[in-house]
């Protein structure tokens, strides 16, 4: 398989350059002229839950409130948003936050931008999650699909081999997929059909965001813990794509994933693989709290998003109330709705005694039709 596009930036002789996805990505995303080192940020260019509507930060602040309460409400609270953008949702929590809790919590945002000019000074901007010791909640909003991994395409002889791409976005196949990666595909994403492995199937390889959820979770070691929580596009074992998710975005449109640094670059996540990863490092003799996955519209619900609509006797006793309302019911249906952000995924990840379920008692066993 391949694809050829022409790319806005890089030189020729990194157009040429044949190499795998990862490496590709990284340059692209996160390299001196990548696409998340741009002034305007990833709003400028894609919807995220957290620029949709205010409710997602005060979502997100509740669970930080329930946090708080099954931790006995520690002297100082932690939040940490991970791959913080420009600081929208950090902000948005801490405005949502009650006063008392506000006054206990540390605030972090973790990005490789720069920090924002004007960005409210109890915010600490950190290149890195901080290190052990956080209490509380931290909050990884499409974070992990940004984070590169490796694709592998079935050749005509039934092998798994690694896709090499140019940076104008032209493909080829490269060596066999082995060791520690192989042995992933094998678990979690074994390239087959059902009549075993069939050329051109496709499979984007999750050991770097199985890593980087370990590592960000660990933060909540050494303290009193709290949960780690990744939204993301999502798929699971049982029901992954069999051409892989890879793609790219620009203002606002899908477009074909070009490594020059003009788009985003994006996969969907293996959140359960994610979710074990954490578990296998835990030392032996620690039991790891069960983790949730859980659909966004049914994790919002349970922290208060209802989408419901106002009654319409509130038109003819207070007008301006009722239009109020009318526009939350409708920024609250683009966070629930199916086909769109309700389809994002929620891992949810204990850290110490805390019981994930019972942070979201509400969420129904079942999706509703």
């Amino acid at each position: 398989m391949t694809r050829g596009t022409t790319g806005a930036r890089g030189t020729s002789e990194a157009r040429r350059e044949w190499r795998g996805w990862r490496e590709a990505t990284q340059d692209a995303l996160y390299g001196p002229a990548g696409f998340y080192r741009g002034s305007e940020g990833p709003a400028g260019h894609f919807r995220t839950s957290v620029h949709a509507s205010p409710l997602f930060a005060g979502a997100v602040a509740r669970l930080l409130c329930r946090v708080d309460e099954a931790l006995g409400r520690p002297s100082s609270l932690d939040f940490v948003d991970m791959a913080a953008g420009r600081g929208e949702l950090v902000t948005g929590v801490l405005a949502a936050l009650p006063a008392e809790v506000a006054a206990r919590t540390r605030a972090y945002a973790v990005e490789v931008a720069g920090r924002p000019e004007g960005l409210d000074h109890r915010i600490e901007w950190l290149a890195e999650p901080p290190g052990g010791g956080v209490t509380g909640l931290l909050f990884a909003n499409e974070w992990l699909d940004n984070v590169p991994v490796e694709v592998a395409e079935v050749d005509s002889a039934g092998v798994p081999r690694r896709v090499l791409v140019r940076g104008d976005g032209a493909e080829r196949l490269g060596e066999p997929v082995d060791g520690a990666e192989a042995e992933w595909l094998a678990r979690w994403w074994p390239p087959a059909g059902a009549e075993g492995p069939r050329e051109g199937l496709r499979a984007e390889i999750g050991l770097p965001r199985d890593a980087a959820w370990a590592s960000a979770v660990a933060a909540l070691d050494g303290g009193l813990g709290g949960l780690a929580v990744a939204a993301d596009y999502a798929h699971t074992r049982d029901a992954r794509p069999p051409f892989g998710t890879l793609t790219g975005f620009r203002e606002g449109r899908e477009t074909p994933p070009v490594p020059d640094g003009s788009c985003d670059i994006t996969a969907h996540v293996a959140l359960d693989a994610c979710a074990a990863a954490h578990a296998a490092r835990c030392a032996p003799e620690r039991t790891s709290p069960a983790a949730l996955l859980r659909p966004q519209r049914d994790a919002l619900r349970a922290l208060g998003v209802t989408g419901a609509r106002p009654p319409l006797a509130l038109a003819s006793t207070d007008p301006a109330a009722y239009v109020r309302a009318l526009a939350s019911a409708s920024e609250a249906a683009e966070l629930l709705a199916r086909g769109g952000l309700g389809d994002f995924v929620w891992l949810l990840q204990p850290v110490g005694s805390l019981d994930a379920a019972a942070l979201l008692v509400d969420v129904p066993d079942h999706e509703e039709e």
